[in-house]
């Protein structure tokens, strides 16, 4: 039982319901809060409105941003790798969910823009990493008739007698060398800009693409762009995360050493899961920066508008309906933190856990978009205010990364497996 002298105000940090966090955390928390409001939001407003090849032009204010961030050693992949798993489960949330709530594509573009890094520093292998440490880049998997059913790992999902359909982008080792031939899907995040690529794609071990059980053969390979066969498609023009340039990589007898495989046959899923479970989490907490930069508006806005005679926070119905949105905030919160820790924990990390967070938070997130946009009224429907940009951004969050009712199906396919196996079914 608590004991009051008096009531008091609730003590509500920059995310709300904050529990203990440490000088350095709290340090870092409003570094990335400054940078997020000061930099990123006024460069996102600016690209959202651009037409999507001036956005990656030689003069967009990407590049501003790309440098600004680089300079605040906010992300640095040398401090990040020297963390223990539990000072991972609690900074890089709290980077990414200020950074996301400044803009959710700029946020998730740095974070692709480093995946061949991260691959590379995970070998350990010095060549390796100096070829690739710091070239940007982008992760590419989808392919133009392979998206959701990459998503479908172990093709569980699959119409019973059939397997899954062939993709365009195809691997093989000839000469020692791995060629790629193929395209990836305009979904590519962070392509136009990128230097190279950590892709996915099927593998022809001289013997087809499919394994005996109609899965498909897969490898993951780092690709320099520099090297000839490889171009870009133009960037694609989208309805939300319009600060996220997206769009396709084209690859013509591309030859890369064969070191630069770095997933064979045998771990190429293994390596692409990993890929995906990380991303899937980023999503979860990145998003509920969203849904609480959505809330954010709704609370200052129903104080400075007024209708009936007074500001809408005076009306019942109003503070009732912000109440929710808050309470909706917390839950994501709640939901992505928890992945975190499961993750960065003794029994994880798994996919199970990434999507549980990522399709609860984006699902909310267009909720409580939706409903910050409805207190806006009719100004909620313009441009000149933020949450027609908010609401655009939430709703492809439902599909990016993996579309939420297909992440819905794997996940029930593992509880159900777990479930069998702990009761011998």
């Amino acid at each position: 039982m608590f004991e009051f002298e008096q009531v008091p105000l609730p003590k509500l940090g920059i995310t709300g319901l904050e529990g203990a966090m440490s000088e350095e955390e709290l340090a870092i928390q409003d570094v990335a809060h400054r940078f997020a409001e000061e930099v990123m939001r006024p460069i996102a407003e600016k690209l959202d409105k651009m037409d999507h090849e001036a956005a990656v032009a030689e003069d967009s204010p990407i590049w501003e941003f790309l440098d600004k961030l680089e300079q605040s050693g906010l992300v640095d992949l040398a401090a990040i790798a020297g963390m223990t798993n539990e000072e991972k489960s609690r900074i890089i949330p709290i980077i990414f969910e200020e950074l996301a709530w400044g803009d959710s594509g700029l946020a998730m573009g740095y974070i692709v823009s480093k995946f061949p890094a991260f691959a590379a520093y995970h070998t350990g292998d010095p060549e390796l990493i100096e070829r690739f440490g710091h070239l940007r880049g982008c992760w590419a998997a989808t392919q133009p008739d392979r998206g959701s059913d990459l998503v479908d790992i172990e093709a569980t999902e699959c119409h019973p007698g059939e397997r899954q359909g062939r993709g365009n982008l195809v691997a093989r080792i000839e000469d020692g060398e791995v060629v790629i031939n193929g395209q990836t899907s305009a979904w590519v995040s962070g392509a136009p800009i990128a230097e190279s690529t950590l892709l996915y794609c099927q593998f022809d071990d001289g013997n087809g693409i499919y394994n005996d059980d109609g899965t498909h053969k897969y490898i993951g390979v780092l690709v320099p762009f520099d090297i000839p066969g490889v171009s870009k498609g133009k960037p694609l023009d989208k309805m939300g995360m319009r600060a996220l340039c997206q769009g396709e990589i084209y690859f013509d007898n591309a030859r890369v050493p064969l070191k630069y495989m770095i997933a064979d046959m045998d771990k190429g899923y293994p390596s692409f899961f990993g890929a995906l479970t990380f991303g899937n989490m980023e999503m979860g907490i990145s998003f509920t920066g969203v849904a609480r930069a959505a809330y954010d508006h709704a609370l200052a806005y129903v104080h400075e508008r007024k209708q009936g005679g007074t500001e809408l926070i005076n009306h019942q119905g109003v503070r009732a309906r912000l109440f929710k949105m808050h309470q909706k905030v917390e839950a994501c919160r709640a939901m992505a933190k928890r992945a975190f820790e499961y993750n960065y924990g003794p029994n994880g990390p798994h996919l199970l856990a990434s999507a549980t967070s990522k399709t609860f938070v984006t699902d909310t997130c267009v909720e409580v978009c939706s409903e910050a946009l409805q207190l806006f009224g009719g100004n909620g429907l313009t441009r000149e205010y933020p949450l027609e940009k908010l609401f655009r951004d939430a709703r492809a969050a439902q599909i990016a990364d993996g579309e939420n009712n297909v992440l819905g199906m794997k996940s029930a396919s593992w509880l159900s497996k777990v479930y069998k196996d702990k009761n011998g079914l």
